[in-house]
């Protein structure tokens, strides 16, 4: 089981460089951060992300302002942050995934989360 979750894994960063833009991003809210590349540590998201118009990423799509809020600041088992997780995807927003598990722990602790992100990426319903 944790091969195949590992395989997965290796899988959608694979997949990450053939995936593109397009879709919208979801209106600024208050206190929340903007998405790019000037985003260098994951201390810096302090409030929801919001990805500009044309981000398609996965993380774009389940991580709202309810889950970011949810989940900011918790760590999974192994000490990895949920901003640790979604900084890739904050920081290049032309990925097509955007958010890695830091453990395999992550997948439970924030598994609200990653159950729609690999749910969705291969194209299964729970």
């Amino acid at each position: 089981m944790v091969q195949d979750m590992y395989d997965g894994v290796k899988a959608m960063i694979a997949a990450e460089k053939a995936l593109g833009g397009g879709g919208t991003a979801p209106a600024k809210a208050s206190g929340s951060v903007e998405c790019g590349p000037h985003l260098v540590k994951p201390e810096q998201i302090t409030g929801p992300p919001v990805w500009p118009a044309g981000t398609k990423s996965l993380v774009s799509k389940y991580v709202t302002p309810e889950m970011f809020n949810k989940f900011q600041g918790k760590k999974d088992k192994a000490g990895v942050s949920f901003e640790q997780m979604i900084l890739s995807g904050c920081q290049n927003i032309d990925s097509g995934i955007g958010i890695y598990a830091g453990s395999h722990d992550s997948y439970t602790t924030f598994g609200e989360v990653f159950d729609q992100v690999v749910l969705d990426y291969h194209g299964h319903k729970k």
